[in-house]
Order: C-alpha cells, then sequence, then structure tokens
C-alpha cells in the first residue's frame, strides 16, 4: 500500500522528434518567404488612383524607384530627388544601359513583353519624370507602368 504522502514521479518528456519540428519549421519559412531583389533607398508615398490595374507577370517587370534618398543616405547624397536603379543611384543617362542590361536577362521570347514601372513620390517634380520617359523612349522602352495606391472616387 501506498502512503498518502508519496509524491508520483512525472515522466521526463521525451525530445527526440524536437529536431524533426525544427526542420520543419524551418522548411516551411524557407519555402513560404519571398527574398526582396533589391534594396530600396529612396522614400516614395506613392499617387492616389482610381483607375488601377495589377501586373501579370513581375518577372517581366524591371523597376525605376524615384524619390528623396532614405535618411542615412541623405548626408552623402543630399535631399534632391534621385534616380535609383537596382541597388544605386543614377542619373537619366543611365536608363539607356540599365534597360538594355534587363533586356539581357530575359529570354528571347519576353523581351517584348518587358515593361518598365515607376515607381515615383506623389511630390517629385515633372521634370525629372520626363527625363526618365526621354530615356526610356530612347531605350526603346515603351510599355511603361506608373505604381499607384487604388483610392475611392476623387
Amino acid at each position: 500500500m501506498k502512503k498518502s504522502g508519496d509524491k508520483k514521479e512525472v515522466p521526463a518528456i521525451s525530445t527526440a522528434s524536437l529536431p524533426d519540428v525544427i526542420f520543419m519549421i524551418l522548411f516551411f519559412f524557407m519555402v513560404s518567404t519571398t527574398m526582396r531583389d533589391q534594396e530600396v533607398l529612396v522614400r516614395y508615398k506613392l499617387p492616389n488612383a482610381t483607375e488601377v490595374q495589377k501586373l501579370e507577370k513581375k518577372n517581366l517587370v524591371s523597376y525605376i524607384h524615384i524619390g528623396v534618398p532614405v535618411t542615412h543616405m541623405q548626408a552623402r547624397y543630399g535631399t534632391a530627388p534621385k534616380i535609383q536603379l537596382n541597388d544605386t543611384y543614377k542619373t537619366a543617362k543611365d536608363i539607356g544601359d540599365f534597360i538594355a542590361a534587363e533586356r539581357d536577362q530575359l529570354n528571347e521570347s519576353d523581351r517584348s513583353q518587358m515593361t518598365t514601372s515607376i515607381k515615383a513620390d506623389k511630390d517629385t517634380k515633372m521634370g525629372i519624370i520626363t527625363d526618365v520617359k526621354q530615356e526610356l523612349r530612347r531605350a526603346n522602352a515603351l510599355k511603361i507602368s506608373y505604381a499607384a495606391i487604388e483610392s475611392e472616387g476623387y
């Protein structure tokens, strides 16, 4: 007979399956997480639009970011709007080389479907946008989209 004062021992928890669980969680996050292609070096607030359409094939889209440099870059580059191509600041004259390099990365059949998306701050002056558009025209990149946020009415 047991005495009422005896304490029962709790069996130890088996940790044999713990590495399997950790591996499954790690695998889940590796599969479901997408890596960012480039670091955005400019701040921009997209303008509002009433008619917005999503781009279908994002792998055929090249992005041009236009806006004020991020805070930690302002000491070096100032607060004037800059053009970002991939991970560096460039001028409008560099857009031709950028478009050529982006086209070279695509298959021959996809090159005609390449779209250039301009993500510009809503307060950016039209002069810099016009310069970008002129260089895109010279590079024969005629499919252009403008990034915007959908708004309700006017």
